[in-house]
């Protein structure tokens, strides 16, 4: 249970650090910002559609996704480079980097096909 509450401070404490490009942006003066444009599609009266809002809302997901794939390969790095020679540290590093290349391959095929999906959509949706 102690590990499970350890994990999930560790994600709570990333969070303001992926959130901080937000903070920052907001102090802009007269730009639309990400944030406003998905105000405005969720607030009706906006030129977004709901198959570009679906699309700009999974494109975050998997950039998020993307990030964590970074981080990971980062982490297996440095267990293997401070392995010292122990055998464990090593699988467990290469192993870590393993799940961390099936997982960016997903995370490409992923995009792919929402990026096809959502764009038949809105192509579909402009003709009709």
């Amino acid at each position: 249970m102690k590990r499970i509450i350890n994990k999930a401070g560790a994600w709570l404490s990333t969070l303001p650090v992926l959130l901080l490009p937000v903070a920052a942006s907001a102090q802009l003066s007269g730009a639309l910002t990400n944030l406003d444009s998905v105000a405005e599609g969720i607030g009706g009266d906006s030129s977004v559609e709901l198959p570009e809002l679906i699309g700009n809302i999974i494109a975050v997901l998997l950039s998020v996704l993307g990030i964590i794939f970074v981080v990971l390969v980062v982490y297996a790095g440095f267990l293997y480079l401070t392995a010292a020679g122990d055998d464990e540290n090593v699988k467990k590093a290469k192993k870590l980097l393993g799940q961390g290349v099936v997982g960016l391959v997903i995370i490409i095929a992923a995009y792919a096909i929402t990026d096809f999906v959502i764009g038949s959509l809105v192509d579909v949706s402009s003709t009709s």
